[in-house]
């Protein structure tokens, strides 16, 4: 018989707040994370925005030394895990610790770590490099610190896909539990890299929002006036594990994973095709790895970047996938919020995602006021919205043409 897999835990570390109750109040109240960049001096940017994580105390969760040797990232996702952790009411015991998986995603890494010693290397040196730097930057440091930190020994690993990473590293997570390898497995997403270098590179491509006088509407997922994504940072991880597990130790269940697909485009680094042939590819994939029909979807967070080719081509892909059930379809974009966590943007989501089925709420897409026509789905307009809701999807779509998709469904024992 399939192993069935559920959401026992969830942690947020988020522009909307640090702690799941913060941020899941910011999504209901529609509440913008967005403001003007205040990491570093912006000014000569095109981009002069983002959605900063504002609240964030690391003395809550490190000793100031450990804290100064690692990465806003491996901070972000090591707290995001505790919080998950403590929220299941999980104790890794010695016995159960190599059943225990830790599985993250991240786009980018430590970039501003290699940004700050290149500044050192030019200045003073190479010995005045510090000898945490590789260790502060790779993008496996979340997964290794939170396996360290709640003494997890099974699985353990670092997906780095762009965009898609934090839904990659659900799925795979999944999937590790559905064949054996683990029982319970801490999973997401986690980036932090608002930094000149990565704000500048995405501004070149002409990829961020230039919204710098408003940034509150500045993210627009859907909307006919929207003009590129807002770079964002945080970090999302859920706690899942074997249904028996959840049962046996009375843990509180958000939601069923039920369903995972992943595939590629196959056609360009940064931009989809515009039917969204790759993202429809992957939605019927995580649809026949659930078991369902389309029409038996509810709703649907979405990528919804507020790029202007991203939001056209998933609502195609939409289409494509789920033909008149599309316009009875709720689709949101929380990046209406949060802005685009880039790898991070998958573990968010999926924690949103569980708890939309758990509330039975769906955050709404903000910041909607001018419908574009190639865009004409039911995007849960400025206000949230209590309904029945038995399965959900989300969609992750990274450069590279790379794409990720889960399904949660509504936990019924």
């Amino acid at each position: 018989m399939k192993r069935r897999v559920v959401v026992t835990g969830v942690g947020l570390v988020t522009p909307l707040g640090t702690g799941t109750d913060k941020t899941w109040q910011g999504l209901m109240s529609g509440r913008s994370g967005v403001g003007p960049i205040t990491r570093f001096d912006a000014s000569a940017h095109a981009s002069r925005i983002a959605a900063e994580v504002k609240d964030f105390e690391p003395e809550r969760w490190f000793e100031p030394k450990q804290a100064k040797n690692l990465d806003h990232f491996v901070q972000y996702g090591v707290a995001a895990a505790v919080m998950a952790a403590e929220d299941s009411g999980l104790e890794i015991t010695e016995a159960l610790a190599e059943r225990v998986g830790v599985i993250t995603g991240c786009g980018m890494g430590g970039l501003p770590t290699i940004e700050e010693y290149h500044s050192v290397l030019l200045a003073k040196g190479p010995r005045r490099i510090t000898p945490f730097l590789v260790p502060r930057m790779i993008p496996n440091m979340p997964s290794g610190h939170i396996s360290m930190r709640l003494g997890a020994k099974g699985p353990n690993l670092a997906l780095s896909t762009a965009c898609a990473a934090g839904t990659h590293a659900v799925g795979e997570a999944y999937r590790h539990i559905l064949f054996g390898d683990c029982d319970i497995a801490v999973t997401g997403g986690a980036e932090s890299v608002i930094c000149p270098m990565a704000v500048g590179g995405f501004a070149a491509m002409k990829a961020l929002s230039t919204r710098n006088e408003d940034p509150e509407h500045a993210s627009r997922p859907f909307d006919r006036d929207r003009d590129g994504f807002v770079m964002a940072e945080g970090a999302g991880m859920i706690l899942i594990e074997e249904l028996e597990s959840a049962k046996r130790r009375g843990a509180k269940i958000y939601a069923e994973l039920v369903g995972y697909g992943l595939s590629s485009d196959a056609y360009h680094i940064a931009a989809p095709p515009d039917n969204g042939e790759g993202a429809a590819r992957c939605m019927k994939m995580a649809l026949r790895s659930a078991g369902m029909n389309p029409d038996e979807i509810d709703y649907i967070n979405a990528h919804g970047t507020s790029t202007p080719l991203n939001d056209s081509c998933e609502t195609a892909a939409i289409k494509t996938v789920f033909g008149d059930h599309a316009y009875k379809l709720a689709v949101s974009s929380t990046k209406s919020m949060t802005g685009h966590m880039l790898g991070g943007a998958g573990g968010i989501e999926a924690a949103f995602t569980a708890l939309t089925l758990y509330h039975q709420c769906i955050p709404p897409t903000t910041n909607y006021e001018n419908p574009d026509p190639a865009c004409d789905l039911d995007y849960v307009p400025n206000t949230a919205r209590e309904t029945k809701i038995q399965a959900a999807m989300s969609n992750s779509f990274g450069f590279g043409g790379t794409n990720g998709v889960i399904i949660m469904k509504r936990f019924e024992g």
